[in-house]
């Protein structure tokens, strides 16, 4: 009965048309009325039960909808009980499999609160991993260029799921990752999603940090091993690396024809900074920017608000540049 009330909700036009012309006429229909065409529909509509043979073969006679309804009600109650009580032995079910899971030998070297895994396709296989268990949030810094296309590829079928599913993601790059076609292309895929990525113009540790609770390092200059993070200390170190140089990163419009930087962004970087008293030696050293350049944007930001002071501007503009959203 439960299948066919999903057949109900997804009724084809045909059945529904011929279900209505028999009750425009009254409720009920001979055998030999019913074209050839018609006799699918017919079909259907004596499978669901809304419409009943009479005896003898030579009528047809509709049913109430709701009539089949209250039976379909009571049947899917009944299925929604049997399939509460799966669920309820699901657990038992799995359990041998559970176990066979935590006992099995992991390629890794393991010291402390820090695992080390050498081998690349296991690395990948770990993250794969993590990425399937994180309930809300990954944080990636990725410093260089040229990505691989095919990790590309394999992160990013493993990234949209999970932003789809409500998780967050943000990403921090370097800029030659504007100019690098396959990092553009991930970017632009994942963004619409709901993933946050910025470039950042300085040096910076590389990482992936999964719910706060696990990071991923390089473990090795070449990076054929990384070291999986689990102490609660070192990861919140980490956490707060990435949140510093998040601050100081540059939005970016993935997706658009050069991946053209979003003209508000140092501006917005340079309001927060001049807020908090920065001079503009201090905005330029913090941002990687040259003076002459911050000073150019602080010129324009001058006229713009109608400021006599770098003082006054940046009261004026002190709610600027307070956590932009990207």
């Amino acid at each position: 009965m439960s299948q066919a009330l999903g057949e109900l909700l997804a009724l084809d036009p045909a059945a529904r048309e011929l279900y209505l012309a028999v009750v425009a006429q009254g409720g009920w229909v001979k055998s030999a009325e019913v074209s050839t065409a018609d006799a699918p529909a017919l079909a259907r509509l004596l499978a669901l039960g809304l419409v009943r043979g009479l005896p003898g073969g030579t009528f047809y006679s509709a049913v109430s909808p709701r009539a089949f309804l209250g039976r379909a009600a009571g049947a899917l109650r009944s299925r929604a009980t049997e399939l509460l009580r799966q669920a309820d032995e699901l657990p038992g079910r799995l359990e041998e499999l559970a176990q066979a899971w935590d006992v099995a030998p992991r390629r890794i070297d393991r010291t402390g609160t820090v695992e080390t895994v050498r081998d690349r396709d296991t690395i990948r296989h770990r993250i794969a991993q993590l990425v399937a268990d994180t309930e809300t949030e990954v944080l990636t810094a990725q410093p260089g260029g040229d990505r691989a296309a095919d990790h590309l590829a394999w992160a990013m079928a493993q990234d949209i799921p999970f932003l789809r599913a409500g998780g967050a993601m943000r990403t921090l790059y370097q800029p030659v990752a504007r100019t690098d076609p396959a990092t553009s292309a991930y970017a632009a895929a994942v963004t619409p999603y709901g993933a946050r990525i910025r470039v950042l113009d300085e040096d910076f540790q590389r990482m992936l940090i999964f719910d706060r609770s696990v990071a991923v390092i390089p473990a090795s200059a070449d990076m054929g091993s990384a070291a999986f993070v689990f102490d609660h200390t070192a990861v919140e170190l980490l956490v707060e690396l990435f949140e510093r140089d998040w601050q100081r990163a540059e939005r970016v419009a993935w997706g658009s024809a050069h991946t053209v930087p979003d003209p508000g962004a140092v501006a917005d970087r340079i309001a927060r900074l001049l807020a908090c008293g920065l001079s503009r030696r201090g905005i330029a050293h913090r941002l990687g920017l040259s003076e002459r350049t911050v000073a150019a944007h602080l010129a324009r930001l001058r006229q713009e608000y109608e400021a006599e002071t770098l003082f006054q501007l940046g009261w004026l503009m002190r709610g600027r540049g307070d956590n932009p959203p990207d």
